[in-house]
């Protein structure tokens, strides 16, 4: 079934959980979110509901890594956001389980906290030796 593109909605970080808290009432469910490295961190929050996507993003400062939690309308939004802070090294203020930044095992604290944006490949044929 095709479906038509929706757009995603740009907000400001201290919107978040009221657009959280009214996308919980209206009946969606939390299907990702997705923060993209970058000065500004974009992060993606995903919505859907009876196959009708709807996204909000936030972009937030590198050098001002603090965003809102949404666990108080999705509490499984704790596993993207302790994520967020093991990988990025947002502060995610409010979150309802915070790991404090040991989600995960990681060799390299916060891997992606400096990442610049992904580059595209060049396609270059073979490679050379």
């Amino acid at each position: 079934m095709m479906t038509e593109q929706q757009p995603i909605s740009m907000i400001q970080k201290s919107e978040l959980p009221s657009k959280a808290s009214e996308m919980f009432s209206r009946g969606y469910r939390l299907v990702y979110v997705c923060c993209t490295p970058g000065d500004p961190l974009e992060i993606t929050y995903s919505f859907d509901k009876d196959y009708q996507l709807a996204a909000f993003r936030i972009q937030v400062p590198r050098a001002q890594a603090v965003i809102p939690s949404i666990t108080g309308s999705y509490l499984c939004a704790l596993t993207y956001e302790n994520e967020m802070q093991d990988l990025f090294g947002i502060k995610v203020e409010n979150l309802a389980v915070d790991f404090k930044g040991n989600f995960y095992k990681l060799q390299v604290k916060t891997p992606y906290k400096d990442a610049g944006p992904a580059q595209p490949k060049s396609d270059t044929g073979a490679q050379q030796k």
